[in-house]
């Protein structure tokens, strides 16, 4: 990916108060623990975006800790993706291998990809990533969970589903970036190989896992 710098893109200035969900006060969010979740917020005081490329920005904010005291943080901004657990008709899971460039090696993987700004609900766009990285399109499809993969320094968000009876009915439509071999295996296999330590990828690592503990085939 290539990028250029950025430093004033309406995003806010260093006195502003930002126009990004949650940039005043707390998210929404950190009242589901509670009213002593507050006691630990950080309110945003302005902040702008330092770094912008294809997959993602980068956004450095000012903030006033709950001392009182003032500081910067530097966080990634990615959004959301879907990451699709998909199984055919006989039983076995869809999977993808895909060069993975940071860590020089190619990548066994579920498939997946981003929301788009026409997409109401993370579940209208699982069809479109399963077939445009697979070919496959899916039968039924149902939520697995939700889970904020690395909130310490992303706001990425990883929407779980598993798609039933997926069919090889069309063909790839890869990004100019993307090159992707596709293959089946069995969920057992997955498995398997996430207990021998063989399946690094931590987006399918957690899939596989989560839908082993919780799903029902």
């Amino acid at each position: 990916m290539s990028g250029d710098e950025s430093t004033d893109d309406g995003y806010g200035d260093d006195e502003g108060d930002g126009d990004r969900a949650g940039d005043e006060g707390t998210d929404n969010r950190a009242s589901d623990n509670g009213e002593n979740a507050r006691d630990l917020a950080w309110e945003t005081l302005g902040g702008q975006t330092v770094y912008t490329c294809e997959g993602f920005d980068v956004v450095n904010e000012d903030v006033q800790f709950p001392d009182d005291t003032i500081g910067a943080y530097d966080y990634v901004v990615e959004g959301e993706s879907v990451v699709v657990l998909p199984f055919t008709r006989e039983g076995e899971v869809v999977v993808i291998d895909e060069w993975r460039h940071p860590v020089r090696r190619v990548n066994r993987g579920l498939p997946a990809g981003g929301l788009e700004p026409e997409d109401d609900d993370p579940a209208d766009a699982v069809a479109r990533e399963l077939e445009e990285e697979t070919g496959y399109e899916p039968g039924a499809i149902e939520h697995l969970t939700t889970v904020e993969p690395s909130n310490g320094i992303a706001d990425m968000v990883f929407h779980y589903f598993v798609a039933r009876d997926c069919t090889p009915t069309g063909a790839q439509n890869l990004d100019y970036n993307e090159d992707i071999r596709v293959d089946t295996t069995t969920f057992d296999a997955l498995v398997e190989a996430a207990r021998a330590d063989e399946l690094p990828d931590g987006r399918t690592m957690l899939g596989v896992l989560y839908y082993e503990l919780f799903g029902d085939e």
